[in-house]
């Protein structure tokens, strides 16, 4: 990422400059900057600088300690034609950290803000080199510059001066430092930056000319409204374009251009109107372009092409077309090529591309025939908590509804067996959480013993009964669906496991605890009057106090809730 703007160009080294020249230069400074010619002015700015160029650090403590830099507000007028000299001295002393703050206490970030309306290119430039140099690393400055309404001046400066290259690289170098605050976003999104940076962009044949407007861009398209400015002026078609020409390429500058640019294109998809922009029903002949990256030998393509698809897929319409024109064969394909010591990104992004492709109801059984639940399954050896999460998330989102498939997964003792060590995996939330709900699924979605079975078999049960107290209702809630069906299709089988997991405790917690919501409630009811079929587990709800928490919940303003109390407090009567 670029930072503060430095001087780039080489300086006349000037001969040796006497001490006391430069003492009398600050001494006459103070006096002929209130009553002298311009040219003994210049004469004492030229002594200034060059003193800077022998020696910045020594020069500038000694202008400091002159109270001379009160005296360059004055000068730093569009009428003086001195003022691109004590821009540049200011830009000069600025380059060292602790000049910065004399420089904001000496009051000369309004008139260099005020001189970015001047005509005068060798003014404009020194003035922003000036402001960045005091401006630098420094956010609240740059803040305060963004609330000085300097990013619509900028811009327009880019558009006028486009042909001065050293005017065009500060105000790159501007932008890249401004673009990294949140505040700046919205200010750009109401100037034509996008058009501009665009026309720029296609008028570059060097690497590092383009790398600085990518580091403009990058924060720029990290705003949703900006990435739909930067698709109507025609980035895309650029981008596309330096994939096209980097492709096969081996130098490294290539490398770097085509992974800034595919990396990029997969930013602009993100935003959901600049998305739907590109997929044009998909038919788009950018996503057809980008179709063609998922099977490319290039892991940064595969990586951006997978990435791609699974930001188009954000809506069902979109998923539909695309399992419909088989985007899932090409996605199992590419996973294929990375199963045996594979690129990790790139099969997470594949992974993410088929569990968003799952969420519509109607593509799950078309996944399922094509072996989609297979493909991924093939990846549950890795040892990669991001694999690791995309693969659950799949498999849950296949098996939404989808009963045989449940079943079937259910039954597979090899993954219900990780699905339990997962569920321990406490140094990855995600990871955890996913396991846990995907075994909670594997029994909501089948309702069979045999998965049930399964399940116990291999340490489950703890898992769901814990599942039952977390932070989320939504995880809560399924896992007590989960604990029900358990309870009505294999009680005797998992009695013990539920009794060693505590969980007619924890339903009384639930129960007593006021925060809890209605579902949670409800479904802790439901899950207590099936538990009274197991002797064991009817001792341990007669030894808590569950009818008194029961009654009380009959007046509850859910009416649900409240029928439910009713229910179990009957069944609680009459078993006692």
């Amino acid at each position: 990422m670029i930072h503060g703007y430095m001087w780039r160009f080489e300086r006349i080294v000037f001969q040796h400059l006497p001490e006391d020249n430069l003492t009398d230069a600050l001494k006459k400074l103070k006096i002929t900057a209130v009553d002298s010619t311009a040219d003994s002015l210049e004469g004492c700015l030229d002594c200034l600088l060059q003193a800077l160029a022998q020696n910045n650090t020594e020069t500038s403590d000694k202008i400091q300690k002159s109270g001379i830099l009160q005296v360059f507000a004055s000068l730093l007028t569009p009428q003086s034609s001195c003022t691109a000299k004590v821009a540049n001295i200011i830009a000069e002393v600025a380059k060292n950290e602790f000049m910065r703050n004399p420089c904001v206490d000496a009051g000369l970030i309004p008139p260099l803000v005020q001189l970015l309306n001047c005509k005068d290119q060798e003014v404009l430039l020194q003035t922003g080199r000036a402001l960045g140099n005091i401006c630098y690393d420094s956010h609240t400055l740059q803040s305060q510059l963004i609330n000085m309404g300097v990013i619509p001046t900028l811009v327009k400066l880019l558009g006028i001066h486009c042909q001065n290259s050293a005017l065009t690289e500060m105000c790159l170098v501007a932008f890249g430092n401004l673009a990294e605050l949140e505040s700046s976003k919205e200010q750009f999104a109401y100037t034509n930056i996008a058009e501009e940076l665009v026309k720029l962009f296609k008028k570059q044949i060097e690497h590092d000319k383009k790398e600085m407007i990518f580091e403009v861009l990058a924060p720029l398209a990290e705003n949703d409204i900006i990435k739909l400015q930067l698709v109507e002026a025609g980035l895309v078609e650029c981008l596309l374009e330096i994939v096209q020409k980097t492709v096969d390429s081996d130098k490294e500058d290539d490398i770097a251009e085509l992974k800034t640019a595919s990396d990029l294109m997969v930013l602009l998809l993100l935003g959901d109107e600049s998305m739907q922009k590109l997929f044009e029903g998909g038919k788009g002949s950018v996503f057809q372009r980008v179709l063609l990256w998922i099977p490319s030998n290039s892991h940064q393509l595969q990586l951006a092409g997978a990435l791609a698809i699974a930001n188009f897929a954000r809506n069902d319409g979109n998923c539909i077309h695309m399992v419909d024109n088989g985007i899932v064969q090409k996605l199992m394909d590419l996973l294929d090529r990375h199963v045996e010591d594979g690129n990790v990104t790139v099969q997470h992004a594949a992974l993410s591309a088929l569990r968003n492709l799952a969420i519509p109801v109607v593509n799950k059984a078309k996944m399922l025939s094509a072996g989609v639940a297979e493909a991924v399954l093939k990846f549950l050896k890795s040892e990669m908590p991001p694999v690791q999460f995309k693969l659950l998330g799949t498999l849950r989102m296949l098996i939404d509804a989808q009963a045989e498939a449940a079943e079937q997964l259910g039954k597979n003792v090899k993954l219900v067996e990780r699905l339990v060590e997962w569920c321990e995996a406490k140094d990855h939330a995600g990871v955890m959480g996913e396991s846990n709900r995907l075994l909670s699924a594997l029994i909501r979605h089948s309702k069979s013993k045999d998965v049930i079975r399964t399940i116990i078999q291999s340490g489950g049960i703890k898992h769901l009964v814990t599942m039952a107290t977390s932070e989320h209702v939504i995880m809560q809630n399924e896992a007590l669906v989960a604990l029900a069906l358990i309870a009505a299709l294999e009680l005797a089988t998992a009695e013990k496991d539920l009794e060693s997991a505590q969980l007619v405790q924890i339903l009384h917690r639930l129960l007593s605890d006021e925060r809890s919501a209605p579902e949670i409630k409800y479904n802790s009811m439901v899950l207590i009057c099936a538990l009274m079929g197991s002797e064991l587990l009817h001792k341990e709800v007669q030894s808590l106090a569950f009818l008194d928490v029961v009654s009380k919940l009959r007046s509850h303003e859910n009416k649900t809730v409240a029928q439910q109390a009713s229910l179990t407090e009957q069944r609680l009567a009459v078993e006692s």
